[in-house]
């Protein structure tokens, strides 16, 4: 199904992951890649290294549009097209860069002097543009229209002798968000920025490491969890590693940032059963439940029972932890399913007639209208973008016969763009910008009888286990972390 139908979400970045040592590198990046799936599902590609008959590197790639499974259907690719012992694979969602490029599709590979090498990219290179057009002007020449191929540009025009110092070299001048796997002939390395606003993992599967955007990665795999990727830390894996069983590890640069994580990471992008920044994804989501329900409870006008649903699936453990503390408030309230998602919707179908956006939300949604008929309903949901799907959404609740019709948002109010790897639409889209931030505005708009969002510092304090400090609330407060240019439009480098 195309996303833009479904546009009242942040739309997700993408999902690396890296292996090393592996019998069978291609097919558990795949199953990697499957399990990350919800980071990206416009296209994914996989790298593998192998050893030709001449006993030289050789770089294989296979990549295409569509879902892991659409894209690895034929299971002969895995032994035909990629064979290795070391691999990077990356789920695609476009964030700079068109998404009907299909030379956009990472990861990217590149020979050049000091051999092969191949990148996979989760986030948002911040001054890629100026990079891009210092670049050209030198007399690069770009195939993609994505970020990601500055880093390969930047690495390969090095004139250091070592690839790691030219790893470094290239990383010391990006600014922004990224985590990195990437590919050369003798190493498979894993890089985070150094404010760390994207999650990234190290694992181990039997003797082989493994490296993923999520620890979930780690699972489908039954690897062991090692630790994570440090902000500003390069992770180098190759054959010492055996001998040692140590990975060699370097800082990009010799100074210190404050750490700056994504929370929507915890609000809605991983998945409830990983590790990410130092905590489950699970309990932070359950705590911005409780704060939630703790600020913002609702009870039934009658003092009959409270029905609490989630819109499935990213507000399923937040709406747990939101009826848990309406029990311990003293409010007599029920954790229901009131909405059925459909997890059957391809990624396109038939649209007929003038109705395709209306009938956008009856495809994915049903309603369990016994659930939610003459009862006061609570909807919990992660955030709102624009604002108009949230509305055919209530709209098709109300038609179960609801006694009341109460929203609450698990943050605050997106007011602004995000320029470390999120998609939101344009400024003017964001329903809270467009009225200001007055959420009674909003809550008119979606004919509710209430809206409630947590503030920034309700947030900050749901995920206070972690340091509050350590998280970046820039598409909340318009404070962001680095240096930006405001004026960059990511369609200006869509061919």
């Amino acid at each position: 199904m195309n996303k833009n139908y479904f546009p009242d979400k942040p739309k997700c970045h993408c999902g690396v992951f890296g292996i090393y040592g592996s019998l069978n590198a291609s097919l558990h990046t795949y199953y990697g890649l499957h399990a990350l799936q919800h980071r990206g599902q416009e296209a994914c590609g996989i790298v593998t290294k192998s050893i030709n008959e001449k006993d030289h590197s050789v770089f294989n790639i296979h990549k295409g549009e569509g879902l892991v499974s659409e894209v690895f259907a034929d299971s002969k690719i895995f032994k035909k097209e990629l064979p290795g012992n070391s691999a990077i694979g990356h789920n695609r969602y476009s964030t700079t860069g068109s998404s009907q490029l299909r030379k956009n599709i990472q990861p990217f590979i590149v020979n050049y002097r000091l051999g092969n090498l191949g990148v996979a990219h989760n986030g948002n290179i911040t001054n890629a543009k100026e990079l891009r057009e210092e670049l050209v002007n030198e007399g690069a020449i770009f195939q993609t229209t994505s970020d990601t191929e500055v880093i390969l540009h930047l690495i390969a025009r090095s004139k250091l002798y070592n690839q790691i110092d030219q790893i470094k070299e290239a990383l010391c001048r990006i600014e922004g968000a990224y985590c990195l796997t990437i590919l050369t002939d003798n190493h498979l390395i894993a890089a985070r920025d150094p404010y760390g606003f994207r999650p990234l993992s190290v694992g181990k599967l039997n003797n082989a490491f493994v490296v993923a955007s999520e620890t979930c990665a780690f699972d489908i795999l039954q690897a062991k969890f090692v630790r994570e990727v440090e902000p500003g830390e390069i992770v180098i894996i190759d054959e010492e590693v055996f001998e040692t069983g140590e990975i060699k590890s370097q800082r990009i640069n010799g100074t210190t940032s404050p750490q700056k994580h994504c929370i929507f990471e915890y609000i809605y992008f991983s998945r409830p059963d990983s590790f990410i920044f130092g905590h489950n994804v699970d309990k932070m989501r359950r705590r911005l439940g409780k704060i939630l329900a703790r600020k913002y409870p609702v009870a039934d006008k009658d003092g009959e029972k409270v029905i609490v649903i989630s819109v499935p699936d990213s507000s399923n453990t937040t709406a747990l932890g939101y009826q848990t503390e309406l029990e311990k408030q003293g409010i007599v309230s029920k954790p229901e399913i009131g909405l059925i998602r459909s997890h059957y919707i391809g990624r396109t179908f038939i649209q007929p007639g003038q109705e395709k956006r209306e009938i956008g939300v009856r495809i994915k949604f049903n309603i369990v209208r016994g659930v939610l008929e003459g009862r006061t309903v609570v909807i919990v949901d992660d955030s709102i973008v624009r604002g108009t799907t949230s509305k055919q959404l209530i709209n098709l609740i109300k038609e179960a016969g609801p006694k009341e019709i109460h929203l609450r948002i698990s943050s605050s109010p997106i007011m602004h763009p995000c320029f470390y790897g999120m998609d939101f639409p344009s400024r003017e889209e964001l329903i809270a910008n467009r009225y200001n931030g007055d959420i009674q505005k909003i809550k008119e708009y979606l004919e509710v009888d209430s809206l409630e969002y947590l503030t920034i510092d309700e947030m900050l304090e749901a995920v206070s286990e972690a340091d509050p400090e350590n998280f970046c609330t820039a598409c909340f407060s318009g404070n962001y972390p680095t240096r930006i240019d405001t004026t960059f439009k990511k369609e200006i480098y869509e061919l």
